[in-house]
């Protein structure tokens, strides 16, 4: 087992606060690297890099915003640069599947000679009730510029204890894992699912990409956000990523979450209460 420092790029997200609380729970020396931590990372700020890396043994990095945008590859592999010069043995990337960014960033990471695991992930289920189609759904009406292409809705819960094992386990160095849910919904099928969960009226809308984004900064969503979601939504949303994945039962060894499951914990917790 993993006794070194662990430190987790990008800790404050919606799967590094869930690494954070399992790796401490086995009792491991671990710190979170943001640009509201004691000892800062910002992918803007490569002053900060070696200071958040330095006595660090692994990591896990989730880049931002996304490994879509195009100086994303040329930053992976600077920090890989970075964390070699700091004795880092390994390093978990979580990336993205269909996006050529992504592939680049993966691409890159592998080429400086350091040990990599990739979670190659597909859309979070947690977009509905962490993100950025929360608010919609609280409204009961979420609206989108996808059609009637499925996705694979992957549970945060799912890719943080990938991360975890890929972290602690050095049989899973060197290996790339593609992390989808066990069956694919489209969103009109994932909104439906949702309010069977919460027995309230959520209803699905495709909409143009005009309307969408539009809709997007009337509920005050920044700019950098909205042409991220345009960019994935016209990129990825064209069924290159329907099909399901046993990345999760390789490296975990049991099912990955169903959305349905997903949904019904979710709606216990009140969060989608109107």
């Amino acid at each position: 087992m993993q006794t070194s420092e662990i430190v987790l790029v990008g800790g404050s997200g919606k799967t590094g606060g869930r690494i954070i609380k399992r790796l401490k729970a086995r009792g491991l020396t671990i710190r979170a690297a943001s640009r509201s931590s004691a000892r800062p990372f910002d992918w803007e700020d490569r002053s900060t890099w070696r200071g958040a890396l330095e006595g660090a043994s692994s990591a896990y990095v989730a880049f931002q915003p996304d490994l879509a945008v195009a100086w994303a590859a040329e930053a992976i592999e600077a920090l890989a640069e970075v964390a070699v010069e700091c004795g880092l043995e390994h390093i978990v990337l979580l990336s993205g599947r269909g996006e050529e960014g992504a592939q680049r960033s993966e691409a890159a990471l592998k080429a400086s000679g350091i040990d990599t695991t990739i979670l190659r992930a597909s859309w979070f289920c947690q977009n509905f009730s962490e993100g950025a189609f929360l608010e919609q759904i609280l409204a009961g009406r979420l609206q989108l510029s996808a059609g009637e292409v499925s996705e694979p809705f992957i549970d945060a819960d799912d890719i943080a204890d990938a991360a975890v094992a890929a972290l602690t386990d050095p049989r899973h160095r060197n290996n790339t894992y593609e992390l989808t849910g066990p069956r694919a919904l489209t969103f009109r099928q994932a909104v439906a699912e949702i309010a069977q969960a919460t027995g309230r009226p959520i209803e699905y809308e495709q909409v143009s990409m005009a309307d969408f984004t539009s809709g997007l900064a009337v509920a005050g969503l920044p700019q950098g956000l909205i042409d991220l979601l345009e960019e994935l939504f016209g990129q990825v949303l064209d069924g290159r990523n329907a099909s399901t994945m046993g990345g999760v039962a390789e490296i975990l060894g049991r099912p990955a979450t169903d959305f349905s499951q997903y949904a019904r914990r979710t709606a216990a917790t009140g969060i989608w209460s109107a």
